[in-house]
């Protein structure tokens, strides 16, 4: 039977995609009329977009598809045709086999030179023909980078957009294999101090405005512009205002030479040592998608990895620079009991052991919305079976119009949908205080939170029987604990965390934990075991499939499934 209402109308296909046919290097193709723009809203097709659908990418500079349209690099100029017409009948030309007459674009005043469009800019229309592998065009682009190469400095192997720098692919794929450039070049201001974050070396910037762009339209700071004139243009900022907003880093990725350089990665590491691992921010409830590069387990930056349904191309530089703490000499390396150090067989024996023999409701566990959520789960069985009340620990700032989140806990919904966090995180922490107080909680399980800050003091502490604290780094709850457990931060494992949209992101482990540090799924699944609890996987895909199974806000999911743009769930 079915449950829609009796009068309402039947859904509608969507209208279908109006297509152009045109043809891309003598290949015929058919291309949508219109494609988002930056914004998002649809504009008539380009020549670069077309290209791309057809498989034949065009070299660019100034073009980004997040960003306003610039068309002052001139780097994708592409030689073209369109639809010969009568101008006595304006009909078109025809060929003796019928298909219309191509009249390939030329310089008016010089009949027999072709006139190239540029791609980022120039719309398609019917019947258009597109010649991005001409020998016409191959000499264009040759042209416009020897343009570029006058002034700019040979200094790659000093360079530290080396590797990732498009002047440098370029000049191997559609340059010209000699110089002819003799004079002196023109020297321009080097390492300049735009900012608390950023360096700009002038005479390497190739004017293509990226960042002038991306810093008025998306960032909402039109703090860059360019001063000077003909061949001594320079990016500056205003007079005695520096480079700060909390997006000036995206600036760095998004020069596509060596002129804008971060001062926390410069000189850091060469990129080709990297090992690139796909991850997730943790600094808030956004959740943007990163890329973690490391080398010999140690994190040396976050760059943002593009999911339009998250943060697109863009991170937050507070969020971007929040790894250092992974690697500080302090982290919790030891597994401890009394003070003393032990083995984990030990502890975990030890801790298990007392958690089954304590009375139901005398044991209290908080959690944190840091967690993975497969850890948040396996918390709450083990809460469920000692009868344990649970909570996680708020966070609050100020949020921004862009992705900066108020919520700064990267897995508040993944808490509050395991059923760690009841409506809103930290509204049961004062009912544990006052159980503590009361003596009716005498054990207290707390995972990844100083609880001194919030409200359960060392004074309350010092009268459980049993405080087992696991955490990443030293705080006044780990000092006062029986048991600490040393644990692993998200770049260390394997998990998921669900944003504050719902989206159910997975990430993956990029670098190794210090000293004796486990991941909290590990030996979460062996106290399950001691208190009588049960077996769980072993593994982040089986936890993940075990948990969709259980938890009905993620039924029907797979591990598998998420993919790396991962997926929506109702919160």
């Amino acid at each position: 039977m079915s449950n829609a209402a009796p009068n309402a109308p039947a859904p509608t296909a969507p209208p279908p995609v109006e297509k152009i046919r045109i043809k891309v290097d003598g290949r015929e193709i058919e291309v949508p009329k219109t494609m988002p723009d930056w914004q998002g809203r649809p504009q008539p097709t380009t020549m670069l977009q077309a290209c791309h659908l057809a498989g034949n990418e065009v070299p660019h500079y100034c073009y980004h598809e997040k960003l306003p349209v610039a068309g002052n690099c001139r780097m994708c100029l592409v030689e073209f045709g369109t639809p010969m017409m009568d101008p006595a009948t304006r009909k078109p030309v025809l060929e003796a086999d019928g298909s219309p007459r191509i009249a390939r674009s030329v310089l008016p005043y010089e009949p027999q030179t072709p006139r190239g469009a540029i791609a980022c800019a120039t719309p398609i229309s019917p019947g258009m023909e597109l010649y991005p592998s001409s020998p016409a065009t191959r000499q264009m682009r040759e042209a416009v980078l020897e343009s570029l190469l006058v002034n700019h400095p040979l200094d790659c192997p000093i360079c530290d957009q080396a590797g990732e720098c498009k002047l440098q692919e370029y000049s191997v794929e559609h340059g010209s294999g000699t110089s002819r450039f003799v004079e002196a070049k023109v020297h321009k201001p080097k390492a300049v101090d735009l900012g608390p974050r950023i360096v700009l070396d002038d005479e390497r910037c190739i004017l293509c405005t990226r960042c002038v762009r991306f810093t008025k339209d998306i960032a909402g700071d039109d703090a860059l512009g360019i001063v000077n004139r003909g061949s001594y243009n320079t990016i500056a900022t205003f007079p005695g205002r520096p480079f700060d907003n909390n997006y000036t880093l995206n600036t760095v990725d998004l020069c596509p030479v060596g002129a804008l350089t971060s001062k926390d990665f410069r000189f850091k590491m060469r990129v080709w040592f990297l090992k690139e691992t796909r991850s997730v921010c943790t600094s808030c409830a956004t959740g943007c998608n990163i890329t973690i590069g490391s080398r010999e387990d140690t994190i040396h930056r976050y760059e943002p990895r593009g999911n339009d349904a998250v943060n697109g191309p863009w991170m937050c530089d507070q969020g971007r620079l929040n790894y250092r703490w992974i690697g500080r000499s302090d982290r919790l390396r030891d597994v401890l009991a009394n003070g003393a150090k032990t083995t984990w067989k030990a502890a975990v024996d030890a801790v298990a052991a007392r958690l089954a023999a304590a009375p139901s409701g005398s044991v209290a566990i908080v959690a944190s919305a840091r967690q993975t959520t497969e850890e948040l789960h396996l918390i709450k069985k083990l809460a469920d079976r000692l009868g344990a009340p649970t909570d996680s620990v708020p966070r609050e700032g100020e949020a921004d119009r862009l992705l900066v989140n108020a919520d700064r806990n990267p897995n508040t919904n993944g808490a509050r949908l395991t059923g760690i966090s009841f409506t809103e995180a930290g509204i049961r922490l004062p009912g544990i205080a006052d159980g503590i107080r009361a003596g009716t909680i005498r054990s207290l399980v707390v995972f990844g939170e100083d609880v001194t800050q919030h409200g359960i003091g060392a004074d309350l502490l010092a009268r459980l029987e049993l405080l087992v604290a696991s955490d990443i780094l030293p705080n006044a709850t780990t000092a006062a604990a029986h048991y600490v457990l040393p644990g692993c931060a998200h770049a260390e494992k394997r998990g998921t965390f669900v944003n504050a949209k719902g989206r159910v992101q997975r990430f993956l482990k990029a670098v190794e934990p210090k000293g004796d540090a486990r991941p909290e799924a590990e030996f979460l699944r062996e106290l399950l075991a001691g208190t009588g609890a049960g077996e769980v996987p072993a593994t982040a895909e089986g936890l993940f499939n075990a948990m969709a199974r259980e938890v009905p806000a993620f039924a029907g999911l797979e591990w598998a499934a998420l993919g790396d743009a991962g997926v929506n769930v109702p919160v």
